[in-house]
């Protein structure tokens, strides 16, 4: 009888629901169903991002200029941007209300991405994901604030001392669009590190000892990627891999704060 007692409450607690499963249909979604909702994220995400550029598009001229304004402020005298083609400033005009209304639309987009990441979520872990999204849109934008702010000025300066007396640079629309864009997304993308630490820590995939043995190699692969993202000077170079470490320690912190103890669940889970 008493073994037939045990049976029944073990039945009862294997079909309650625990909080450390997630437990939603969404959670037992095959390869074609993920390939689905990805696909549904992917178009959200696109019809929002081409909405915003239909908003942006009549202001694009205006929001060119002003993406422009540190280069115009480091032109030599006598200097000017050019188009080279009929149609170049037209494409340009809208390049740019698409890049404008993808950070426009930035948090939504940003969102769309985590709820794809929710249903391999535990349901405690579910709560955190727009305060994720909105602080991924945040630093994104605070990313491409840095770039444009601090970057571009000293980049520009840089490479405008080249000009003399015999030399004078005549930059393309184009070309000068396609440099502003590579610096703004680049700074945008490293400035996702801790929010990307943050969730990595919750998950327990890392910890704070752990990225501080890694340290090392991080400070590497910081300066690394700053010679691969930025245009190749020293300065510039250095504009993104300091953020880079900066950033890099304050996950650091954060995975301290927000991340699993792991040493300390295995303890809890043996006792």
């Amino acid at each position: 009888m008493e073994d037939q007692k045990l049976m029944e409450i073990k039945k009862r607690s294997d079909d309650e629901p625990s909080a450390d499963v997630p437990v939603s249909s969404e959670d037992e979604m095959g390869f074609l169903e993920h390939l689905e909702e990805l696909r549904k994220r992917l178009i959200r995400c696109i019809v929002a991002i081409l909405l915003g550029m239909v908003c942006c598009f009549f202001l694009s001229k205006q929001i060119y200029e002003f993406l422009m304004l540190p280069l115009y402020r480091s032109l030599p005298p006598k200097s000017f941007m050019i188009y080279t083609s009929p149609y170049e400033a037209f494409f340009v005009y809208i390049k740019t209300a698409l890049v404008a209304g993808f950070f426009l639309t930035s948090p939504y987009s940003f969102y769309q991405i985590w709820l794809f990441v929710k249903p391999g979520l535990y349901p405690h872990e579910r709560k955190v994901i727009i305060p994720i999204a909105i602080s991924s849109a945040i630093l994104f934008v605070c990313g491409g604030v840095f770039g444009y702010f601090v970057v571009f000025p000293y980049a520009y300066n840089f490479f405008m001392s080249f000009a003399d007396k015999y030399i004078t640079p005549l930059i393309s629309m184009k070309e000068g669009f396609s440099f502003a864009v590579r610096v703004l997304i680049a700074f945008g993308i490293i400035f996702e590190l801790p929010v990307v630490i943050f969730f990595l820590a919750r998950l327990g995939i890392v910890t704070s000892s752990m990225l501080k043995r890694f340290r090392k190699y991080a400070i590497v692969l910081a300066f690394f990627i700053g010679a691969v993202l930025t245009p190749p000077d020293v300065m510039t170079q250095l504009l993104m891999a300091g953020p880079l470490i900066f950033l890099y320690e304050l996950g650091v912190l954060i995975a301290y704060i927000f991340g699993k103890k792991r040493k300390e669940e295995n303890e809890s889970g043996a006792l």
